[in-house]
């Protein structure tokens, strides 16, 4: 297991940026792990066209995988297209799963967390931060289109 717990990962798990909640958040998604009981919390208002993440904060209580994931997605979100987060959350859980390559651009250093591979019950944990943004972006365009809507 010391693979999975190197000393990049400790320090991202010991360092994330935007920990805490945006107050005036335009989505929130709680995901919670059912394997190990960790959970990542995500909030974040997207951009005026709707395509990039404008700010976003996280909360996570989960293991140092989990922590050093979620790290990565808020260095990287800002400025970050819808698109790019997406590909990192597939990208990253193809990773895990089925022996793909690790996550490019923005969110390369997902490639820290490739040894998690060979530990199936850990994948759910790694994989919170970028499940509930992804969630809180499609909350975020849900409601756009509602507004929208009821605008008429």
């Amino acid at each position: 297991m010391s693979e999975l717990y190197h000393n990049r990962v400790l320090e991202l798990a010991a360092d994330i940026p935007h920990a805490g909640h945006l107050p005036d958040a335009e989505a929130s998604v709680l995901k919670v792990s059912r394997v190990c009981g960790s959970t990542v919390q995500v909030d974040l208002t997207l951009d005026e066209a709707g395509t990039h993440i404008a700010a976003i904060a996280v909360d996570p209580k989960a293991c140092a995988l989990g922590q050093a994931a979620t790290s990565i997605l808020a260095e990287h979100a800002i400025g970050a297209t819808i698109d790019e987060v997406i590909a990192a959350r597939d990208a990253l859980k193809e990773m895990l799963k089925a022996g793909g390559n690790p996550p490019e651009g923005r969110f390369w250093e997902l490639r820290h967390l490739e040894p998690v591979a060979d530990y199936p019950p850990r994948h759910t944990s790694t994989l919170l931060a970028f499940e509930a943004a992804v969630a809180a972006i499609e909350q975020a365009l849900a409601a756009r289109d509602a507004a929208c809507e009821a605008a008429g």
